[in-house]
């Protein structure tokens, strides 16, 4: 199948054993105490998120009155879930869904199958791009790579989590559903959702200013991750792969990124803690560059540089900063 299909059909390599373990993990962590019946039900606002950015987004904005189900597990990458028939169920059960649609298939299916009154879809409270393996200044001087292949193409880029701003608006959103899917607790909503926003406000002043004064504007990263943040902050971003963080580059790819990355004065490869650091490393290791992490924070896990998305993303503009040495 068309590695550029990845929103409609990631292109990773599911093991059995894999799918077994996602299978047997079941629900996964409940964000609040609250009493729990039989079916699942809970005396709060019972919302299932598809995975950490929208988990945060609901614990967040509903704070004490909603009770959180997260259905991607602390260290699964959300790309490759296959959603149980115990979460298909627990599903039928809540007040609301809060998914990114295209990003996991067999949750898009699950939700509009179900029941579910409120379904909050984030890709629609914002705007999705098309974004390849190279996003920003560069891509703008030429839209392909001499023997780029169809692993390393693009498609609608799901990452906008990535973006403060895009963040920010997508929070709006979700505030705005939760005050008329339960109105008893609106002013509540309406008050959380503020003080993130106000948060996400101020973590995009701090990217810009941070990353305003760089001796380069240009990053490598594994899979193209980034494409937004890049394109907010005036950066580069060229991906080893394309949207799919497990295709494999070409060595055509890998040939111009050694050239790109004397030439623009690169430092750094990023990898990040979801996907395997090998590629990285390699690329690395041929052009004579550090490694680090730049976390696309689709999951919190031990790894983590940090407990929560604002802490990750304060880490991720570290080393930022640090790899296009911020002046």
């Amino acid at each position: 199948m068309n590695a550029r299909r990845h929103l409609l059909a990631p292109s990773r390599i599911r093991t059995a054993a894999a799918l077994t373990a996602v299978t047997a993990v079941g629900l996964g962590a409940l964000s609040a105490c609250s009493s729990v019946d039989a079916s699942g039900k809970t005396d709060k606002y019972d919302v299932v998120a598809s995975f950490y950015p929208m988990a945060y987004l609901a614990e967040r904005i509903g704070g004490d009155h909603v009770h959180v189900t997260n259905l991607t597990q602390p260290g699964q990458e959300p790309h490759d879930l296959e959603i149980s028939a115990q979460q298909t169920a627990r599903l039928q059960d809540s007040d609301a869904a809060l998914y990114l649609k295209g990003l996991q298939p067999s949750v898009d299916k699950a939700i509009d199958q179900s029941g579910i009154r409120t379904k909050v879809d984030a890709a629609s409270l914002t705007t999705l791009e098309e974004h390849g393996s190279e996003v920003g200044g560069h891509a703008a001087a030429h839209d392909t790579h001499e023997g780029e292949d169809e692993g390393e193409s693009g498609g609608k880029d799901p990452h906008v989590w990535l973006d403060p701003v895009r963040y920010a608006q997508i929070a709006e959103g979700v505030g705005k559903a939760f005050e008329k899917g339960d109105p008893d607790h609106a002013a509540d909503y309406r008050k959380n959702t503020a003080a993130l926003v106000k948060q996400l406000d101020e973590l995009n002043t701090r990217f810009k200013d941070g990353l305003a004064h760089t001796k380069s504007k240009v990053f490598i990263t594994t899979h193209a991750a980034f494409g937004y943040l890049a394109e907010r902050y005036g950066l580069t971003e060229e991906a080893i792969s394309g949207l799919d963080p497990e295709s494999e580059p070409s060595a055509a790819r890998v040939k111009d990124l050694e050239k790109m990355a004397k030439a623009d004065g690169v430092t750094t490869v990023f990898y990040e803690t979801l996907v395997s650091d090998k590629t990285a490393k390699t690329v690395a290791r041929d052009a004579g560059l550090k490694t680090d992490v730049l976390d696309p924070i689709e999951g919190i896990t031990d790894k983590s540089r940090g407990r929560d998305y604002l802490a990750v993303q304060e880490a991720n503009l570290k080393a930022l900063q640090q790899a296009l040495g911020a002046k």
